[in-house]
């Protein structure tokens, strides 16, 4: 049977890469180890557009997309990512003129970046995310926000807005050009209004063969072309296009204006993308084994970040003896059990009690924060990086 892109509705190629059984969700955190070893789990088959490059799980069951309040992703516990998104605010605010004006963001999740447009741009916002949780986040001592526990839909394109914003959701929404058609209607709606897409940047995912960046609930992968051109159809001109965050970002900004738009150096073609992943599944399981090797040595191993990452990681490795330990920042992850894991998620001070001899972090962006915190908890282990730099001695 045929599969239609869900960018450009060209037909899709035959599946380039398969995995699986994998979790269906990655942070919908569980009371205990049965209910996580009991959870749902699905295929993956990512398969390729040659019309727009856009690629795309075809095994993905949209029955699944049941986000609620115990979906956690919130990262606003790293300094290093609060770098990142306040600048990122700040920067939306100062190239479009938005303080004091209306931003609504499409998969709000906890409301940290709400609180961050408010904090430096004074901005009235509406976040709207079925996993949000109203009490979490503080009110700003300027501007203001409020949340809606739904999901996003034609109900909401009333809701002014000078800023729409959608950053980390897109990925998770099977019918791109259904979704994009709805920003368009909003936008619309409010002339002179910027769109902000924030979404993985999947380019990194083919060269380096990031098998951890692979996972069930990630149903849509776009590179910076495959991005720019679901846009550009869709209607919208884009007035940047750029990576962040150590290059596994891509925001996109745009407008509503069908004489504009630029074109942007980073934008590859649908033919690079096919030759990036043309040996993906065989670099793929060269990386798995290595990764087995390495867990399977002599030496107690920890994992650093209970998410997504860490949940494909240690799907895909199976390594025979599992970590003593899985770790994370996120106190609101602390006693429970990620999808698929028979662990619970501890703080960091408890490493001290398991002392590991190595602890792998599934984001090499964060080993020099994590390194500094081991060190003023006493926590003697070899930190192991997915990506360069391969590892650092405490």
């Amino acid at each position: 049977m045929t599969i239609s892109c869900p960018c450009c509705a060209a037909p899709l190629s035959e599946p380039f890469y398969r995995t699986g059984p994998v979790p269906v969700h990655s942070c919908l955190m569980l009371e205990t180890a049965e209910a996580a070893t009991a959870f749902p789990t699905g295929t993956v088959s990512l398969a390729h557009c040659s019309a727009c490059g856009f690629i795309t799980n075809v095994d993905f069951d949209p029955r699944w997309s049941a986000y609620a309040p115990d979906y956690e992703d919130q990262q606003c516990f790293s300094a290093t990512f609060n770098s990142f998104a306040s600048g990122l605010a700040r920067g939306l605010i100062q190239r479009y003129g938005l303080s004091g004006k209306r931003v609504v963001e499409i998969g709000c999740s906890k409301g940290d970046f709400l609180w961050l447009l408010a904090k430096y741009g004074g901005m009235t916002g509406i976040g709207i995310d079925p996993s949000t949780t109203p009490s979490r986040v503080r009110s700003p001592d300027q501007g203001s926000f409020r949340l809606i526990p739904e999901y996003y839909s034609s109900r909401h394109l009333d809701i002014p807005a000078d800023l729409l914003c959608c950053r980390h959701t897109l990925e998770h929404i099977a019918p791109v050009s259904d979704t994009l058609a709805l920003m368009r209607a909003h936008m619309d709606r409010n002339p002179g209004a910027v769109l902000c897409i924030e979404v993985p940047d999947s380019s990194r995912i083919w060269k380096t063969a990031a098998f951890e960046d692979v996972y069930y609930e990630h149903c849509s992968y776009f590179t910076p072309g495959s991005l720019a051109r679901a846009l550009r159809r869709a209607g919208f001109a884009l007035r940047d296009l750029r990576r962040e965050y150590q290059d596994q970002y891509l925001v996109a900004e745009a407008v509503v204006d069908p004489e504009g738009g630029e074109t942007f150096a980073i934008e590859e073609s649908p033919e690079d993308t096919a030759t990036g992943i043309a040996t993906y599944s065989r670099r793929v399981a060269a990386g798995i084994a290595h990764w087995r090797d390495i867990c399977d040595r002599r030496g107690a191993l920890a994992v650093w970040g209970s998410g997504s990452k860490c949940i494909a990681f240690l799907k895909a490795v199976a390594p025979k003896t599992p970590p003593v330990a899985i770790v994370d920042i996120n106190p609101y992850r602390a006693g429970k059990y990620a999808p698929g894991m028979m662990i619970p998620v501890s703080a960091p001070g408890a490493l001290r009690d398991f002392a590991p001899e190595k602890i792998v972090v599934m984001n090499p962006i964060y080993m020099g924060e994590i390194s500094a915190l081991c060190e003023k908890e006493a926590i003697r282990a070899d930190l192991l990086s997915l990506e360069p730099p391969p590892h650092v001695r405490l």
